[in-house]
């Protein structure tokens, strides 16, 4: 599967990974995480966009409230304190690709998203994810609708 080699999808894992460790610890007595290299170890991963791993890192962790923001408004029925961690980064990371920084077109955020999800996730978590940034996306596709017809 080329997905598994692809240095972008590598280096959003690695960024899941270290994201997950950085909010899981704030919230326990844990105090150490994995270095970098380890984590390129263990995962047996030979090459990443480094690049894309620190942008999604700085950016999820430089926009968290705006993006938190967005999660609450589209999940309303999931407070952010009852998600499941692993989901909260997904979601945190694809809305940072596809909406907020916009460093890929939404529809791949949503994609590696719902596919991350599905791999890292609970049972239900691909189609959490997929309900989350759809309606995330629908919105946008209609205020940029809106946008073009006032001109």
């Amino acid at each position: 599967m080329k997905r598994s080699t692809d240095p972008r999808h590598l280096a959003r894992i690695l960024a899941l990974q270290e994201l997950f460790m950085k909010y899981f610890l704030t919230d326990t007595s844990a105090t150490e995480s994995i270095p970098l290299e380890e984590l390129v170890s263990i995962d047996e991963i030979e090459e990443y966009d480094a690049s894309l791993r620190e942008k999604i890192i700085n950016g999820v962790v430089e926009h968290r409230e705006e993006i938190d923001t967005l999660i609450t408004k589209y999940a309303p029925q999931w407070p952010i304190q009852q998600m499941k961690l692993v989901d909260l980064q997904i979601l945190r990371i694809a809305i940072l690709e596809g909406f907020t920084e916009k460093i890929t077109p939404p529809k791949v955020a949503i994609d590696e998203a719902i596919e991350t999800a599905k791999e890292f996730g609970g049972e239900s978590s691909g189609k959490f994810v997929n309900g989350v940034l759809g309606a995330i996306y629908e919105e946008m596709k209609k205020q940029e609708g809106e946008d073009s017809g006032d001109i």
